[in-house]
């Protein structure tokens, strides 16, 4: 074996090791929503315990993504992302030994911080570390990686707590974070960081603001409809676009170079010329329009338990978009050899059709075992977008900010979950109370398609913008991919090696 050959199967570990990170944070989601009856039942706190549960992690990891992607670019993604497993890990060791609800919310709190830590790294350092097809390659494991954890986490939570392994019940849902934590943390020797920790400090200010102004949107995203949507939720709203605004103000009044005020050099949290670079703002709000989608996992419960259809039953109704899903993005590398371009527009029309076709036949039937198969082509299409509109957005962003490229791409999706659950799924439920559950998905399920249409435009816009993914023509002091800087030549030995 040579050299090459040895960094090449080296690197290859560390991107499983980086998997461990995509697949943790969404699959404890899953996971855990499944469990809640059981958890109630066991600690009290009823309806107000399960929002919390759900809520506490949610709303900790949308807002924290940002902050979390630009510490692992201010003080290393390795470093960050070890930080972020470990402390995931201990989370949930508290969560599955605990014996009082507050102490239980206590740990999904950490378990959010820790995993905005942790999931920014790996497509950060995915896209820091591999050119070309293997960033194309790793991208695809990358969605694949997410669409496993949907698939697994439609089901294993409830096999979890009727197992009720050693008696544990469903303690075992956070306890079975720990055996796939150990092994990142094995796997974590092969990772490499092509990143020269610099002079930088975090710009404290800017992350307040921003964690503010992000808490008032997502606060009240989660928590508004099960409360009726109070008063305070408006003026959260408002409050909250104020304190962005003011973040935007105070980020763009940095220099080119950050502030080297009092002999201390702080750079931007949300550098203005990496969000506004040409094609960032067109594919973020083309990710945001996507993730539309994930409202449908909310009504597509509700449609099958109003039709009298069991848990199980519904799990294994939707696993065919789980399945597309996670066979999508395998196929993304070997569809770029026919069409290197357009994939993610390819996915979104093809998630397009399938839903019409799926509110085609939901209308003419009721239910109808033929829903399984847009339902895989719906999981099949976004399989092939995801990994395509990331690549999309993060090589549209200079290197030295991937981290916060990953951050604003998850926090993206996060964000807009939090509305499509919170606009679609009120629609879902208004329709359903005036004319039917049959109704409202079907109306729904068109909307998502239209939806998912304008994000296929402006895929298609965003991808006519020249990208940065040649190193060369990124102009940044602190790019670790620009010849001339100490972290452009350490990368550059590193590949030559």
């Amino acid at each position: 074996m040579t050299s090459s050959s040895r960094t090449s199967a080296r690197t290859w570990v560390g991107v499983v090791t980086l998997l461990a990170g995509t697949l943790l944070p969404p699959l404890d989601f899953f996971v855990v929503n499944l469990a809640i009856p059981s958890i109630q039942d066991d600690l009290g706190g009823g309806d107000i315990l399960g929002r919390q549960i759900v809520a506490s992690y949610a709303a900790t990891y949308a807002v924290m993504l940002i902050l979390g992607g630009r510490l692992g670019d201010l003080y290393g993604r390795r470093r960050v992302f070890l930080i972020g497993l470990v402390g995931f890990a201990l989370a949930s060791l508290l969560c599955g030994a605990v014996g009082e609800p507050w102490l239980l919310v206590v740990g999904r709190v950490l378990q959010g911080l820790t995993a905005a830590l942790m999931a920014p790294q790996s497509l950060a350092l995915i896209r820091a570390s591999l050119d070309g097809r293997d960033q194309t390659i790793a991208l695809g494991f990358h969605g694949a990686t997410i669409g496993l954890a949907a698939v697994i986490g439609q089901s294993l939570g409830g096999l979890l707590v009727t197992a009720d392994l050693w008696g544990l019940g469903w303690r075992t849902i956070f306890f079975i974070n720990l055996p796939v934590a150990a092994l990142g943390l094995v796997g974590s020797l092969f990772l490499h960081d092509p990143h020269t920790r610099g002079a930088e400090r975090l710009d404290a200010v800017g992350a307040v603001l921003l964690f503010t102004g992000l808490a008032g949107i997502v606060i009240p995203l989660l928590e508004g409809q099960a409360l009726g949507r109070p008063w305070w939720c408006f003026v959260l709203f408002v409050v909250a676009a104020g304190v962005l605004h003011r973040f935007w103000r105070y980020e763009a009044a940095f220099g080119d170079d950050g502030d080297r005020s009092r002999g201390r050099h702080v750079m931007p949290l949300v550098p203005p010329r990496a969000v506004t670079a040409p094609g960032v703002r067109i594919s973020l709000a083309a990710v945001a329009l996507f993730y539309s989608i994930a409202a449908f996992f909310l009504v597509f419960s509700e449609h099958e338990q109003a039709v009298g259809r069991t848990p199980l039953e519904a799990s294994l109704d939707i696993l065919p978009l789980g399945i597309g899903f996670l066979v999508g993005p395998l196929t993304v590398p070997h569809l770029m050899r026919v069409m290197p371009r357009r994939i993610a527009a390819l996915g979104l029309c093809l998630e397009t059709i399938g839903f019409l076709a799926f509110a085609g036949l939901v209308a003419a039937f009721d239910r109808t075992p033929w829903a399984a198969a847009p339902l895989a082509l719906i999981g099949f299409g976004q399989g092939l977008a995801l990994p395509s509109l990331i690549r999309i957005t993060v090589t549209h962003i200079p290197r030295a900010f991937a981290g916060l490229a990953s951050g604003l791409v998850n926090a993206t999706l996060q964000i807009s979950a939090a509305l499509s659950v919170a606009i679609i799924g009120g629609i879902f439920y208004a329709a359903a109370d005036a004319y039917g559950s049959t109704h409202a998905i079907t109306s729904v399920s068109i909307l998502i398609a239209v939806l998912l249409c304008v994000s296929s435009l402006l895929s298609l816009r965003a991808e006519r913008v020249p990208s940065l993914e040649n190193p060369s023509k990124i102009v940044d002091a602190h790019d670790p991919g620009t010849p001339g800087t100490k972290e452009g030549e350490a990368l550059s030995s590193v590949r030559e090696r």
